[in-house]
């Protein structure tokens, strides 16, 4: 037991001693609870997150921890709120001064995300950054789940979520594992500008949406995007094409989708087989993933049904 009192009366009586030894003693004991949820409400209070990426910034709502953030980037469109949140800018084209701006304690991004450089002049500055994995698959989404709970003190909730997911996901399964039809052949472009027109081959998150939705990328000869032309898409044959909701506002709607290079002499052109998601939503690969995967099978399946 410490004595609050040593040095101010090493000349009073022991029995007066050991009574306010006591009195300091009980005073302390009574304050450490108020100390102990006091420091614990700082801490909690001081969290300031800055999320790189939409699908990060899903699984903070996810898991409760809305209030703790401070900013985000420009793919950061779900939910709405988020888009309320001070942005800062396109993930790949950050700058340290607009995340230090934000005075963040924790920087959250995946590997895709920079310049690298600029998150390592944010860490350099003091800010401890977290990249995650990237990783376009299921379990890729449940991994930066744990390990998101685990970095802002939310792992049961982390649990609880991926509990939820696994059923989910297992319940979008079903029907593609299910079905006897044979693949159809989706060509999946993406269209930033009407200067920009890209198609996705292997590796990309548009490619693992297409092999979880029982279909095969019409593309497949090369990894990432590549440039549109009339040869590769008349050589890829493809019976749908996929564009995301606002890549197909970019070209024009199906009307203008048909008047790409090459696209109007395929099956998909013919048959006017043309469908789009919201970009986040199917390939953001965050909690919204099974619901995202069922989307993509219907739409896909009444296309060729149609």
């Amino acid at each position: 037991m410490f004595d609050l009192f040593n040095e101010q009366n090493e000349g009073m009586p022991q029995s007066r001693r050991h009574f306010l030894n006591q009195i300091g003693a009980a005073f302390a004991i009574a304050c450490l609870p108020q100390l102990a949820l006091g420091a614990e409400s700082s801490k909690k209070m001081t969290r300031r997150i800055v999320s790189v990426g939409g699908g990060l910034t899903e699984i903070i709502y996810a898991l409760g921890a809305e209030k703790e953030l401070v900013g985000v980037d420009t793919t950061s469109l779900y939910p709405e709120a988020a888009t309320k949140l001070p942005s800062v800018g396109y993930a790949r084209a950050l700058s340290s001064e607009g995340i230090l701006a934000l005075s963040p304690t924790l920087v959250l991004a995946t590997e895709d995300a920079g310049p690298p450089a600029v998150l390592r002049q944010v860490g350099t500055a003091g800010v401890p950054v977290s990249i995650l994995s990237a990783n376009d698959k299921f379990e890729g989404v449940i991994e930066r789940i744990q390990h998101v709970g685990r970095l802002i003190e939310r792992s049961a909730q982390a649990s609880q979520l991926e509990s939820q997911l696994r059923q989910d996901w297992q319940r979008a399964l079903a029907p593609i594992l299910a079905r006897k039809t044979s693949a159809p052949r989706v060509l999946f472009i993406l269209s930033h500008s009407p200067a920009q027109i890209m198609v996705g081959g292997r590796k990309t998150s548009a490619d693992a949406m297409i092999a979880y939705a029982g279909a095969r990328n019409a593309v497949d000869g090369f990894d990432g995007f590549k440039p549109l032309t009339p040869e590769a898409v008349i050589a890829a044959q493809p019976d749908i094409v996929l564009f995301t909701e606002q890549g197909m506002g970019v070209v024009g709607g199906v009307d203008g989708a048909l008047k790409l290079p090459g696209l109007a002499q395929t099956p998909a052109g013919q048959k006017r087989r043309m469908v789009a998601l919201e970009a986040m939503f199917m390939l953001g690969f965050g909690p919204r993933l099974p619901q995202a995967l069922s989307a993509l099978d219907q739409l896909l399946t009444k296309a060729m049904q149609g």
